[in-house]
């Protein structure tokens, strides 16, 4: 997993609206990257919700909130409309993003190893850096551990 002050590699992803977004449209605020599983399952709907009920607070600090996935448009534009979601959702089909932040790897299930999203949040610096990485993440208290981290700075 990348660590806190190197820089955001450069990535270019769909986002539910199918736009375009690359690191560079990042810069200037502070940006929560957040990468979860699966759609509308239910620690990632806790997850969502717990981020929907910061936004405001979050916002008003110059701050926006992005989720990761490898879902599709489309999956991501009904969990969006499901749970009204105030914010971007980015499509990562081939996991790039995820695995160039480290946040794809080796995970356990009932003794099974195998693959896929590492739940972790990197918050980035108006200037394209990493300012923070969470890693391990608890869904459902996740979103108040960010919040307070954004009032304690």
């Amino acid at each position: 997993m990348l660590e806190a002050g190197t820089s955001l590699p450069a990535f270019s992803l769909l986002n539910d609206q199918e736009q375009t977004i690359k690191k560079k449209d990042l810069l200037g605020k502070y940006t929560v990257l957040y990468f979860y599983p699966k759609d509308q399952t239910p620690g990632c709907t806790k997850e969502a919700c717990g981020f929907k009920k910061h936004h405001r607070k979050l916002a008003n600090r110059g701050v926006q909130v992005i989720g990761v996935s490898k879902d599709s448009i489309r999956s991501h534009q009904k969990f969006i409309d499901k749970y009204k979601l105030p914010f971007s959702l980015l499509s990562d089909p081939d996991y790039a993003l995820a695995k160039s932040l480290g946040a794809f790897g080796e995970k356990k299930l009932y003794g099974k190893s195998y693959e896929g999203v590492i739940r972790s949040t990197f918050i980035i610096d108006p200037k394209g850096k990493i300012e923070k990485v969470f890693d391990k993440v608890k869904a459902a208290s996740h979103p108040d551990e960010i919040m307070e981290y954004f009032q304690t700075r």
